[in-house]
This record gives structure tokens, sequence and C-alpha cells, in this order.
């Protein structure tokens, strides 16, 4: 049998969880820890850093919870702009890129061929989208990796909906320029 906080609206949760609902905020997180740490993760380029952003952004919202206002928009627009805003602050804050000294873990199960060749188009495309600026980083992460509709990203960069198409175009732009002569060669 499904659990009242399964089936409730993202919206009705976060009322419940500004009660104080600790079953509430565990369906939202339930909900959104996947994703949260996917964003996260594209945004830094690494799990633990990632999982550490998406705690903040929870954080945040339990604490938060009482000053949410439904009537200022849905909560998956709000919530992402608390885990860009947290990812933000900790790009900040972070030590160099590969100063952590961890690899990218592989799966031992594919062939070396194509898992050397996955993992080389990973590593490029997370270095193209790590060259874009933060806003087109969070755009094209938001719309294409978190599956968030225009508008949705839009609210949750704070912007509006023809500044984020411009960001995307850009940020097309961008990876285009760096990636098409990386593909052309082999």
């Amino acid at each position: 049998m499904a659990n009242d906080a399964d089936e409730a609206t993202d919206e009705a949760l976060m009322g419940r969880v500004a009660a104080r609902d600790r079953a509430a905020y565990a369906a939202l997180i339930d909900r959104y820890l996947s994703p949260a740490a996917a964003f996260a993760q594209r945004m830094l380029g690494h799990p633990s850093e990632a999982e550490d952003v998406a705690q903040d952004a929870f954080i945040k919202v339990w604490i938060g919870a009482a000053t949410w206002d439904e009537g200022r928009g849905k909560f998956r627009p709000w919530f992402y702009r608390l885990l860009y805003n947290a990812a933000i602050d900790h790009l900040r804050r972070r030590l160099p890129p590969g100063a952590d000294g961890l690899d990218e873990v592989v799966d031992p199960a594919d062939c070396p061929e194509t898992t050397a060749a996955a993992a080389l188009r990973r590593r490029q495309v997370k270095g193209a989208l790590e060259q874009l600026p933060e806003r087109q980083r969070a755009a094209v992460v938001l719309c294409y990796y978190q599956g968030l509709s225009n508008r949705e990203a839009a609210a949750s960069l704070e912007i509006g909906v023809k500044a984020l198409e411009a960001l995307l175009v850009r940020a097309r732009r961008s990876l285009a320029e760096t990636l098409l002569p990386i593909y052309e060669q082999g």
C-alpha cells in the first residue's frame, strides 16, 4: 500500500515539512536525492563533492521550509535554485581540479576498448562543460541532464525564459566549438 507522502505533491510535502513532518521531508529526499546528486556532479565534476552539495541543499530545504511560499512558484525550481547556489558556493571554495587524487571508477564488465572510448568521451564532454561559464553550465545541466522545462530551469536560475534560451544557445555553440574538432580528428 502506498504511503500518503509517496502520492502527495512536492508543494503539499513542503507544507508538511514546514510543520516539521519528518516523513514528508524523507519523501522529498527520496524523490530528489538522486537527481540532486546528478545535477551537482555535473556542475562540480566529482561524486563526493556532489553528495556534500546535495546534502547542503536538503538542509536548506529543512531550514527554509517555514519561509517557503508556494505562491512564489513550484517546489522543483525553488529546490534547483538552492542546489545551484550550493554548487556555486562550493565551486568558489574548492581545491583545484584533480587535487584530491581520486580517479573515475570504470565498470570492469565492459570490454577495454569500449570502456576506454566511453571514458574518453565522458572526459571530453565533462571538460567542455567545465569550460562553460557557470550560468551556461547550469542551464545545460538543468535542461538536458535534469530534464527541467525551460520555464522551470529559468525559475531555478531566477531569469526569464528568453534569457535561459540565450544561455543555452551560447552554451551549445561553445560546446560545439570545443567538441567538434575533437570528434572530427577521430
